[in-house]
C-alpha cells in the first residue's frame, strides 16, 4: 500500500511539473477554467446577498393606518396611546393630515397645485412597526386584520407586493444560476477533455512504446488524470482568488450606498465556503474531462 501511494504521489508531482514546464499554455487553460467557475460562483454570492437583504426588509415591515377623515387630533392621539399597549406592536408614529400634506408637497414639487385645493385630501396616518412577535409571517396578517377592524381606521395597509416580486425575481435568478452552472461545468469538462486529447496525441509515440514494453492502460491513464486534476484544481483556486478580489472591490461602494439609506448592510463573501467548494468542484470536473478524453482516445493507440 505504501508503494502504491508513493507511485501516485510521484505521478501527481510529475503531472504538476509538466504544467510548470509549459507556463503559458497551462496558464491560459487555467484562466479559462477559472473564469467559467467564477461566473456562477459570483452570481451565487449575489443571489445569497439578495436573499439576505430581502429577509431584512421582511423583518422591518411597516403597517400604515389611514385614519378616518372626521377623526380629531385628540381622538387620533388616544388611538395611538391604545395601540402602544398592544404586545404585537413595537412602536408607532402619528402623522397629522397637515404633516402628510407638507411631506407630499416637498416630495412632489406640486406646491402651487396643492395650495389651490379647497381642502386637504390626505388623511392622518399612524405608521406601525410590529414587534418580533407581530412580524412573524403567521401573525402579521392577523395583525393587519385586527387594525382594519378598528372603527377609527379607514384602511390598514401592508405593502408587501414589491417584496414578493423581488423574491420571485431572486428565485428566477437562482434557477438561472443553476442552469448557467451546469452549462459552464460542461464547458470546463469539454475544455479539459480537449486539452488532454491534444496531450495524448502529442505523446502518441511514447504511448506506443510504453504499450510495447507491457504498460497497462491504467498505468498510462494515470498521469493524464492527474493533469486534468491539476487543471481543475488550479482553475478553482484562480476562480476563488478572482471572486475574493472582486468582492473586495465591491464591498466598499456597497457599504457606502447602504449607509446613505441608514443601513449597516455589507456584502457576505462566503470566502471559506467557496474556498472549499471551487477547487474541489474544479478538480472533479478536471478528472471527468480527462477520463472522457483518455477513455476515448487511449484505446485507439496500439503498437504496430
Amino acid at each position: 500500500m505504501t508503494n502504491y501511494l508513493l507511485r501516485h504521489l510521484q505521478v501527481m508531482l510529475f503531472s504538476l511539473g509538466r504544467l510548470w514546464r509549459q507556463p503559458v499554455a497551462s496558464l491560459m487553460t487555467i484562466t479559462v477554467i477559472g473564469i467559467a467557475l467564477v461566473l456562477p460562483a459570483g452570481l451565487f454570492v449575489l443571489s445569497e446577498n439578495m436573499s439576505s437583504l430581502s429577509n431584512r426588509w421582511d423583518s422591518a415591515s411597516q403597517i400604515t393606518l389611514f385614519l378616518q377623515k372626521e377623526l380629531t387630533p385628540q381622538q387620533a392621539q388616544q388611538l395611538s396611546d391604545e395601540l402602544k399597549e398592544w404586545s404585537t406592536i413595537e412602536q408607532l408614529h402619528y402623522q397629522s393630515a397637515e404633516q402628510s400634506l407638507d411631506e407630499f408637497r416637498q416630495l412632489s414639487g406640486l406646491g402651487e397645485v396643492l395650495d389651490s385645493l379647497p381642502s386637504n385630501p390626505l388623511p392622518a396616518i399612524i405608521i406601525v412597526e410590529p414587534s418580533d412577535e407581530g412580524a412573524e409571517k403567521a401573525t402579521i396578517g392577523k395583525l393587519v386584520t385586527q387594525l382594519n377592524d378598528l372603527p377609527q381606521v379607514e384602511q390598514a395597509q401592508l405593502d408587501m407586493e414589491w417584496l414578493q416580486r423581488f423574491r420571485s425575481i431572486n428565485k428566477m435568478v437562482q434557477r438561472g444560476i443553476s442552469i448557467l452552472a451546469i452549462l459552464l461545468s460542461l464547458s470546463v469538462v469539454l475544455a479539459i477533455g480537449n486539452t488532454i486529447r491534444l496531450a495524448i496525441l502529442s505523446r502518441e509515440s511514447e504511448i506506443r512504446v510504453m504499450k510495447l514494453v507491457g504498460a497497462t492502460d491504467r498505468f498510462i491513464r494515470r498521469p493524464f488524470l492527474y493533469t486534468g486534476f491539476w487543471y481543475g484544481f488550479l482553475g478553482g483556486l484562480f476562480a476563488w482568488v478572482t471572486l475574493v478580489l472582486t468582492m473586495g472591490l465591491l464591498s466598499g461602494p456597497v457599504s457606502e450606498l447602504a449607509g446613505h439609506y441608514g443601513s449597516d448592510f455589507s456584502l457576505h463573501w462566503f470566502g471559506g465556503f467557496l474556498f472549499l467548494i471551487l477547487p474541489f468542484t474544479g478538480a472533479m470536473l478536471g478528472i471527468s474531462g480527462a477520463w472522457l478524453a483518455v477513455g476515448r482516445h487511449l484505446h485507439l493507440i496500439e503498437p504496430s
